[in-house]
């Protein structure tokens, strides 16, 4: 059986949503996809393995769909998934065993906007001269939003959240413009979970910053 055998079945219609076909592919990113946002809202660990499995759904999703520069998004995800699993883990210094939630640095905010800026007007002019994109500019500034809230997610970023956000508010009618309407509706799900994990995160840095002065009174 080769990869062609295997991957088929899972470019199958499953079901219709608005008169359109939904394959087994957008069925199985939606799934994995809001997991892992759940997860990551909770700081849960399993959320890069689960998030690396919606990576590879989302580029057997991405590719025939014309959305090329987030079909590539989705393989710098993976190796910066395999980073913050290392990070979670490892970075929070000597004797810790987990990373922090922080915010972020005007340092890290001003190189963030300047790679996003640049990677912005790369990408679409890449887009729009090498490729058959439809949506050059809206494809290249999700996959500069994503990357930012991703090396954010990696560091424990509060402001992560407002970055993906962002990206989620452009996805919904981006992803609905191509037809695809059940990943337009998961990345809704997502907006609600990105407030969520905004919430969660702000509850864990304001608890942890002012735990020394209620010990100190």
């Amino acid at each position: 059986m080769g990869l062609a055998d295997f991957l088929d079945p899972l470019q199958q219609p499953l079901l219709t949503v608005l008169d359109t076909p939904v394959s087994w592919t957008e069925v199985l990113g939606f799934g994995s996809g809001a997991l892992c946002v759940w997860l990551v809202a909770r700081q849960h660990l399993a959320n890069w393995p689960i998030g690396i499995a919606n990576n590879l759904f989302f580029i057997l999703l991405f590719v025939p769909a014309g959305l090329y520069a987030d079909a590539g998004l989705q393989v710098v995800f993976i190796a910066l998934a395999l980073y913050g699993w290392w990070t979670w883990t490892h970075g929070g210094g000597p004797g810790s065993s987990s990373l922090p939630v922080r915010r972020t640095s005007r340092t890290e905010w001003g190189r963030l906007l300047a790679a996003g800026a640049v990677g912005t007007l790369g990408l679409t002019l890449l887009l729009d001269h090498r490729t058959s994109s439809t949506v050059p500019f809206w494809d290249a500034v999700t996959t500069a939003l994503s990357l930012m809230a991703t090396y954010g997610q990696c560091r424990k970023r509060l402001e992560s959240w407002w970055l993906w956000i962002a990206a989620d508010l452009v996805y919904i009618p981006l992803y609905a413009h191509k037809d695809l309407y059940l990943t337009s509706i998961l990345y809704a799900g997502f907006l609600t979970l990105c407030v969520v994990g905004l919430r969660n995160w702000s509850r864990d840095l304001t608890g942890r910053t002012s735990a020394p002065l209620e010990v100190a009174a």
